[in-house]
């Protein structure tokens, strides 16, 4: 079961300024230190990608498959 973070951009349902949404955490932890790992989902059209992201990635995330953003993590 994925919940949301503490702030506004780890909240379930946040899209960020590139078209990515945060679905969530299931409480993996991240690469970043202290951070925990959540799902995105890029909206663009044509693409859906899901992809891992740390927590004070996601208002900046752009997604890997069509935005030439970096490689997601485990979520």
């Amino acid at each position: 079961m994925f919940k949301s973070g503490s702030t506004d951009t780890t909240k379930i349902g946040f899209v960020n300024r590139n078209n990515q949404q945060n679905h969530g955490t299931r409480g993996v932890v991240g690469t970043d230190h202290g951070q925990f790992s959540y799902k995105l989902e890029c909206l663009n059209k044509n693409c859906g990608h899901v992809y891992g992201a740390n927590g004070t990635d996601i208002f900046q995330r752009k997604c890997p498959k069509c935005q030439g953003g970096k490689s997601g993590i485990e979520f």
